[in-house]
């Protein structure tokens, strides 16, 4: 009989979520400032929220469009900026076949519309810098993760931190121009000459896990259903607690 894991969703600490929750409930009016093409299929939009409040890397926000005849489509995003106190906050979005709020942002949306969004919400993935973090993720699952990344780089903190981010080849690598030596790519269908192709796998995790900071590594698998459910097991396979893995999954 095959026994089938899956790793518990923990929440953050009570306490280090800075936003109220009553502040997080208040829909407010964005505007689009900046968008950038990351890869084919993804883009980030930049989004000033005057009223922001500020949010910890890992969150997301409720985004709602309302269209001329009253219909409403929302959305949970990840935040893909790290919080810097500017007002502003970045999201970056596949374009879903058929995605009513993706599709959009990506064949619609320009600087100066506006969307209403809410937030920020959830702690259960929030990273607020104060522990080692392995991070882990796949396709658009590596959004929340790279808040964490900027975040790390921004209050140039000391704490150990690595990420391990999967895509089908470097033509699909979102944020391909700003991995720096805490990251390792794994390329799932086509790499650069000299690079391996395959799915990720425990010799991946193995150099990272062993070097073990103190108080050890909190990990965070970001990716598809199938995808978090494959990352979890090496990890719990390779001696990662099962208390110390969050997950946020999709699809």
């Amino acid at each position: 009989m095959t026994e089938t894991f899956t790793p518990p969703t923990r929440f953050a600490v009570p306490g280090r979520i800075a936003v109220s929750n009553q502040a997080a409930s208040v829909w407010q009016t964005a505007t689009i400032t900046e968008i950038r093409r990351e890869t084919p299929y993804a883009a980030t939009f930049r989004l000033a929220v005057p009223a922001w409040e500020g949010h910890l890397p890992g969150q997301h926000l409720m985004l709602r469009l309302r269209a001329a005849d009253g219909y409403l489509a929302q959305r949970h995003y990840s935040i893909a900026s790290a919080p810097d106190g500017s007002g502003h906050v970045e999201l970056t979005l596949d374009h879903v076949d058929g995605g009513e709020v993706s599709g959009w942002f990506h064949t619609v949306a320009g600087p100066g519309d506006q969307v209403e969004v809410r937030g920020p919400l959830s702690g259960f993935f929030a990273w607020p810098g104060d522990r080692p973090a392995l991070l882990i993720g796949a396709g658009s699952g590596v959004v929340p993760l790279m808040s964490m990344v900027r975040h790390h780089r921004a209050r140039r903190l000391a704490v150990p931190l690595r990420l391990l981010v999967s895509a089908r080849g470097p033509e699909e690598l979102i944020y391909a121009g700003e991995y720096g030596a805490e990251t390792t790519p794994v390329f799932t269908r086509s790499a650069p000459r000299g690079t391996p192709v395959g799915r990720l796998t425990a010799a991946h995790l193995a150099p990272l896990l062993a070097e073990r900071p103190d108080g050890g590594w909190e990990a965070y698998v970001c990716g598809s259903n199938g995808f978090a459910e494959h990352a979890s097991r090496l990890l719990v396979a390779a001696g990662q607690p099962v208390d110390r893995i969050r997950i946020e999954r999709f699809g």
